[in-house]
């Protein structure tokens, strides 16, 4: 009998640790990247009209690794890869109308595209080249420049999560 409920137990705990069997502690990057410990970003290239979007773009994306914390972010001298990127777009289009005039916008959508790619320090592409995007809606004031340009860092944020995510966890 005792054998018969040592057994049953060994079975219950066999089948309950054999659902967690897939799962890992850390980091789980891919494996091209197992190597890759530290990144250093370069400032982005700016393929826009919009004065200055490079720095507000770079540091965004610098924070958002520092925040997921898979890589380290440092300078390229000390650095394992290297991202590069380019702020390729900047669009807004309408999302809702006034009613009763289909012409005037109440609020937008504002979107954000980068390319990028991550390379060694010899310039083989590790990860890349690829494209993120971002973005986010606003409601139309009385300027729609300035209502945009208030808006441009949360649809920069957007695409910092979405570009990191690409980087950590290969899609």
């Amino acid at each position: 009998m005792k054998a018969a409920a040592a057994a049953s137990l060994a079975v219950s705990v066999a089948a309950l640790l054999s659902g967690c069997a897939g799962y890992r502690l850390g980091d789980v990057k891919p494996s091209t990247l197992k190597n890759v410990h530290t990144i250093a970003v370069t400032t982005f290239k700016n393929n826009t009209y919009i004065p200055r979007v490079e720095a507000l773009v770079t540091n965004t994306v610098i924070k958002q690794i520092q925040q997921d914390g898979t890589f380290r972010v440092t300078s390229v001298d000390k650095a394992d890869a290297v991202l590069d990127g380019v702020v390729s777009g900047i669009g807004r289009g309408p999302a809702r109308s006034v009613r009763g005039n289909v012409l005037a916008t109440t609020e937008f959508n504002l979107g954000i595209t980068v390319g990028w790619t991550l390379r060694t320090k010899d310039g083989a592409a590790v990860a890349g080249p690829a494209s993120s995007t971002g973005g986010t809606s606003f409601f139309v004031g009385s300027d729609v420049a300035t209502d945009e340009r208030q808006a441009l860092p949360l649809a920069t944020e957007d695409l910092a999560v979405r570009l990191v995510s690409q980087l950590t966890e290969g899609w």
